[in-house]
Parts: structure tokens; sequence; C-alpha cells
């Protein structure tokens, strides 16, 4: 006879935990299962660590409101819980006039999405802002700031174990069939190859998540939950330039992300990226021949740097829905009971805002499980 759980969880990166945060609450017996050796080691650690605004993705889409929802959860855990934040606010720059009118469709989309605090400035105002940048114009953003990722992790982690979730790393899930009214679960670890049986699971596998959905019968080619993976990379500008910036300066989005920013850390180090192109797989090398792209970039806005004033930082890898040139495409969280798959739910493409979304994320998928047990 197998052992039966309530909820199975798969995958601890920072929508595991967050989800795990908020299922574990009640009197459910719930189980998360990560195949790297603790949490939080992929896309959760590997970012901006930016509190996004909720600024550029179109009204009423799920990455529009758990982002706003989730930006303010997060500033009121990093209050609370003592989480190292900065609201230090940001603004889009447009290099030349060329740009202008695209931070006047952003001010209007991110009116249109309930960012109530944004701000024009002209060419002026910008330079009073930030006296070291250049920019024609820019869109200043008061409620963005960058927190302590790191922290998070560690306090969503510990509350969700203080509530009774049991976490089980190193250990892979390999196989998801129906068993009746619940699902029969194949995992993998240095022991060799043993199952149980979930009444609910939920899909936060990051990077891996098209292969779980796959795993328990998704067709993901037709249910567009193919996942692409864009790699970004980082570099650090030489330890003169500390203190260089005041707020994040980010430029107008690019296709496949938000273009490379300055981003000054909590020790003042000025960090520039992350680039954006696909890769058919994940490493987390820095190619260094990247540095003139990176630099070419950063002078339309600093024009006094110097290439030798970058050195290689650190790369991450975002799992998109949307390949090259493809349009806008939602986070997915969908409980699957139309597609024959009741109280299966997947989380897929849970890209950029998802690190700020995270709290708002948790809480969604929380009162979805609550509903399926209920």
């Amino acid at each position: 006879m197998l052992a039966e759980i309530d909820v199975a969880i798969i995958g601890a990166g920072v929508i595991g935990l967050a989800t795990a945060r908020e299922v574990a609450q009640g009197e459910k017996e719930v189980f998360v299962f990560e195949k790297n050796r603790t949490f939080g080691l992929e896309t959760s650690s590997r970012n901006s660590e930016v509190i996004h605004a909720g600024i550029y993705y179109p009204e009423n889409s799920l990455k529009a409101k758990l982002c706003i929802e989730g930006k303010n959860l997060l500033y009121e855990l990093c209050d609370k819980y003592n989480i190292a934040y900065k609201k230090s606010g940001k603004i889009i720059v447009a290099a030349d006039e060329n740009e202008v009118s695209w931070l006047e469709e952003l001010y209007k989309q991110g009116l249109k999405n309930g960012v109530a605090d944004l701000m024009l400035l002209p060419r002026t105002e910008v330079k009073k802002l930030e006296p070291n940048v250049e920019a024609s114009a820019g869109l200043l953003s008061p409620s963005s700031g960058i927190f302590d990722s790191h922290t998070l992790l560690k306090f969503l982690y510990n509350k969700a174990r203080e509530q009774g979730a049991e976490f089980v790393f190193g250990t892979e899930v390999i196989g998801i069939e129906k068993a009746g009214t619940k699902y029969k679960v194949q995992i993998k670890d240095r022991d060799g190859i043993s199952a149980f049986v979930a009444q609910v699971i939920v899909n936060c596998a990051g990077l891996n998540s098209d292969k779980i959905a796959q795993l328990a019968g998704i067709d993901i080619a037709k249910a567009g939950y193919k996942l692409r993976y864009c790699k970004g990379e980082y570099f650090s500008l030489d330890s003169k330039y500390r203190n260089l910036v005041s707020r994040l300066i980010y430029p107008v989005p690019e296709q496949a992300g938000h273009g490379i920013h300055f981003k000054q850390g909590f020790d003042g180090r000025v960090l520039i990226g992350p680039s954006a192109h696909y890769v058919e797989a994940i490493d987390y090398a820095v190619d260094d021949t990247q540095k003139q792209y990176f630099y070419d970039s950063a002078k339309r806005y600093l024009p006094f740097i110097e290439l030798e004033d970058l050195a290689p930082e650190s790369a991450g890898v975002r799992p998109k829905l949307q390949g090259p040139g493809e349009s806008f495409r939602d986070f997915v969280i969908a409980h699957e009971e139309k597609a024959g798959f009741p109280g299966l739910i997947n989380l897929i493409g849970i890209e950029s805002p998802g690190l700020t979304a995270s709290p708002a994320i948790g809480q969604y998928t929380g009162r979805m499980v609550d509903e399926l047990l209920d």
C-alpha cells in the first residue's frame, strides 16, 4: 500500500515556497519535492532582486494584477520580518527623442493597471534626480525598489516548515499517473525509485514546469505550455562607481526583457543587466564576449564609463512561454480539470514579475488548493 498525502508541491523556488506557506496553513499534509540539494537555487536566486511596480503588462493580465498585489504584500513582509529592502524608485529613461513616445505609452499602461504614482519627467528633472545619467526624458516609478531575495526565500521556507510542510530535497519527480481521483507520483532520489499517492499536485517546477505537466499527461504543444529558455547575464561596474545612481535606471523595454538596466545594491555596487537571448540549454556561465554589448548599452546613459570598467558578474535563465518575436504571454496558473486532470494545478511561465508577485501567487494558488480539498 502506497503512502498517501494531501498535497504534493513540485519545486522549491520562490513560487513553490510561497505556495507551501499558504497551503500548509490548514490541517493538510503538504510535501514539497525539489530536485536540487536545497531551495531557491535557480531562477529565484539568479535575478535583479527588483520589486516591480506593475507598469509593463496588459491590463487585467495575471502579470499586472499579481505584480501590484505582490508588490504591496512584499513591502509588508519586508517591514514585518526585517527583510532588507530599499524603496529607491525607478526611472525608465529615453536615450533620445525617438524613445520619448515609448515612455508616454508606458505611463498610460501603468495608469490603466492601477499604478497611480507614475510621473513623466523632462530631461532637466531626470538630471536633478540622477546627475550622472544622460537621458532625453524619464518615467519615474516611486514604488519600485530592491530587496534581499535570499532572505525572503529563507523566510518562506521556515514559515512553511513551521506550519507543517515537509521538504524533500535531492528528489526528482519522474512519473505522474492518475490513480482514480488521485495521482500516483514516482520519485527518484539517491536511494532509488519510490512512489506515493497525492490528492492534489501543484506544479511549481519553474524551468522544468512544462516537463512536469507533460509527465502528468498534458499535451504541452497543444496547451501552449512549451517553455523557451531566455538567458540573462549581468556585469558589474568598477568599485570607483559605487553610489553612482540613487534609483534603478531602466531603458525602454526590449522584446525579450525589460532591457539592460542599472541597479545599485545595498553595498553601493552597480550591476548592469540582464541581457536577454534565447538558448537551447540551461547554463549559468557569463559570456565575457558580451562585454562590448553591455558597454554599448550602458554608455548610452553613462557616457563617461570605459570598457575596462565592466567585469562579468552572474547569469540567470527565464522560463518564457513566448519565443523570439512572439507576442505577450501571461502566467499560466491553471487547475487542469477541463483537460481531464482534476486536482492538478500547473504554474508555467512564471518569469518576471514572478519574484515580485510571489506572495500574491502563493495566495492565489492556495485558494485554488483550498477549494479542491474543501
